[in-house]
């Protein structure tokens, strides 16, 4: 940007605030303020362009813009209605391309030439930091400024830079460096910006959230005016995580990349693995994990006993509201920027709600069967280890009983599946059939004789409207607030929530997966598992695996305790858009979004007709391809240094 350019503004905030009690601060660089000179003469004009460096984070509480929640495996959408579709689904789907590449983060425009999301510019990002940190830093700018001020200024704008950074990383993998922005005399080479070696960018992205880390504050102290900024705890997640992936087999010593090159051909990928890389993960979580406690951090339990709820009950609240109470203790990052927008297409009108509006209560996302399998059963293991029941035939239905009203109606036949699930099972899904609690679903707010679900095709949750149904016959319960008023004639009333971008239970699990990797076998890993586990109502590894697999020594190998730790991080963070980013760190893509979509077959009627298993779509990935974005063919022209990504 040059220096007398006029400043382009950034997208406009929404305004977040507005609808809790902490009030709209991000408020961007005014239409008054014509130069950069001005944007910093005084303290509120300068916090001005801090808040438009905040202004690129992603708005990961809406669906259409979560690239990991949509672009994988794990929510689907109806197949002959396109009314829902993103690119992120298309890319799902086997539609991303380089001539016009979708969700286009690298060149700013998500859908090839539709300006509308037109506003996730990582790099235009990383400008306007540059430009903050340039000027912020010079004492003779915002001379107002207090010292204290102004460092945690610098600390949180270093951050964000490292963030943006790390964002495009994580989806492109080798990315230029910007550490500054180029000065406004280069000639057009010193415009252009090549590649660096991943190892160079973990390097330097990690020493620049260690700098940003010194001079954050440990918490929020005004919680009315701040939450949402960063803090302490905030960059040590960021940075824990940016090590674990570094560690991961796509980034450490992964031979699909071993002759990957630029045009100087300098190496981007180490083939050789470094099992140091894994230790300074283990450490980076470690770390994280005490600075968030130290802020009071702790995994959420339901402790209200007010409403006369079952254990059963509040155990699904422990793991429901672990993601939708505003600004949890769990929270360790809870992205103010972006509220959750999507109830609506989760939740579905149900048996016992007065609401029967497909387009106020859609249930248009919908898991894959394989995902509903992927749950334990209630003895903490994989449905297929379990030697004390059998999910042979999981098609096959059955009556719920009175003992199990607090999950499925009682008399109501619906499959195998749906029984004798880990909590997390009956928290996380609705389905046919299944009790699904909210606040106002009776009038003394107890979970006895509470709503459920019918969803064959005509019933009040199933196939039959023109634009909104649920493809799989699995709806998404857990990211529905419990206290939604939805049992009303009107319109419903969303009680949305701050998007928990990092929860303490991924950082737990962080630390247990790269300790096995350092410690194979490590108890203290299982005792991390086991915190998760124990929250989410089930028995410590070693007592499940020991009582009911099939493989009961499966946690005493490196190997074995890895299949678990993997397993225990897709089933606890299910739908937070977790799954599809480790899915690939994992290399395990190529394996899982390889295997068919498929669901109930929402057009039967009857509970014969409707519980058998179809294939909806033939999932695609190709490796090792799929594993990095193209960065297109356009900015390959545009820019002579880049060299495209292997496959594309």
């Amino acid at each position: 940007m040059k220096k007398k350019k006029i400043i382009a503004l950034a997208v406009v905030f929404t305004a977040f605030c507005s609808i809790t009690s902490c009030k709209k601060y991000l408020d961007i660089v005014p239409d008054n303020v014509a130069v950069i000179e001005n944007a910093f003469k005084l303290r509120i004009e300068a916090e001005k362009y801090l808040f438009t460096c905040y202004s690129y984070l992603p708005k990961n509480g809406d669906g259409w813009f979560n690239a990991g929640m949509m672009s994988g495996d794990e929510i689907w959408l109806p197949q002959t209605d396109k009314a829902h579709w993103h690119p992120a689904f298309q890319i799902a789907q086997g539609e991303q391309n380089r001539s016009r590449p979708l969700f286009n983060e690298w060149g700013g425009d998500l859908k090839g030439g539709d300006g509308r999301y037109n506003y996730l510019m990582m790099f235009r990002a990383i400008r306007h930091c540059n430009i903050f940190l340039q000027n912020i830093k010079d004492p003779t700018k915002a001379p107002d400024l207090g010292i204290a001020e102004r460092e945690r200024w610098i600390g949180e704008v270093e951050f964000l830079k490292a963030y943006y950074h790390y964002y495009l990383m994580r989806t492109y993998g080798p990315i230029p460096l910007i550490d500054v922005n180029a000065p406004e005399s280069s000639d057009p080479e010193g415009l252009y910006y090549k590649r660096a070696p991943i190892d160079e960018t973990v390097n330097y992205l990690s020493t620049l959230l260690d700098a940003a880390t010194e001079k954050l504050p440990q918490r929020i102290s005004d919680e009315n005016k701040e939450l949402g900024r960063i803090t302490k705890p905030i960059a040590l997640a960021i940075k824990a995580k940016l090590l674990l992936m570094a560690a991961s087999p796509l980034f450490n010593g992964n031979p699909d990349y071993a002759g990957f090159r630029d045009k100087e051909n300098t190496t981007l990928f180490n083939p050789v693995f470094d099992l140091k890389k894994w230790e300074k993960a283990r450490d980076a979580a470690k770390a994280a994990i005490a600075s968030a406690e130290l802020n009071g951090s702790a995994l959420y339990t339901y402790t209200n006993d007010s409403y006369g709820l079952s254990t059963e009950t509040k155990t699904q609240l422990n793991i429901r509201n672990a993601v939708t109470t505003r600004w949890s203790t769990e929270h360790v990052w809870a992205l103010s920027n972006s509220y959750f927008v999507n109830e609506a297409l989760c939740m579905p009108p149900m048996a016992g709600i007065a609401n029967v509006d497909r387009f106020q209560l859609q249930g248009v996302w919908g898991a894959p069967l394989k995902i509903a399998k992927m749950f334990y059963s209630k003895n903490g293991v994989p449905i297929d280890e379990d030697k004390t029941l059998d999910f042979a035939n999981y098609m096959q239905t059955r009556v719920a009983t009175t003992s199990e009203r607090f999950t499925i109606e009682p008399g109501f036949a619906t499959a195998r599946l749906n029984y004798d699930r880990e909590p997390r099972f009956y928290a996380d899904l609705g389905f046919d059939g299944s009790k699904w609690y909210m606040k106002d679903a009776t009038s003394t707010s107890s979970d006895v004789n509470s709503v459920y679900v019918q969803s064959k095709n005509a019933e009040r949750s199933g196939f039959g409207h023109f634009t909104n149904w649920n493809e799989t016959g699995y709806f998404i319960k857990k990211l529905v607030h419990w206290e939604s008023t939805t049992n009303t004639n009107n319109a419903p009333t969303w009680k949305t929530y701050p998007w928990p971008e990092i929860r303490l239970a991924d950082l737990y699990l962080m630390y247990a997966e790269a300790l096995n990797e350092v410690e194979p076998g490590s108890a203290t890993a299982i005792s991390y598992v086991d915190r998760v586990r124990t929250r989410a109502g089930l028995k410590g590894v070693v007592e499940s695996w020991t009582t009911y697999s099939k493989n009961p020594s499966k946690y005493t190998s490196q190997n074995g305790l890895r299949e678990i730790i993997r397993r225990e991080r897709l089933i606890e963070l299910a739908f937070e858009g977790q799954r599809f980013w480790d899915l690939r760190r994992w290399k395990l893509a190529a394996e899982e979004l390889n295997k068919d979509i498929t669901g109930l077959s929402v057009l039967g009627k009857t509970t014969e007709s409707y519980n058998i298993e179809r294939t909806i779509f033939n999932q695609t990935f190709i490796a090792p391809r799929d594993y990095l974005w193209p960065i297109g063919d356009n900015e390959i022209r545009k820019n002579p240094k880049l060299v495209e990504n292997p496959g594309w």
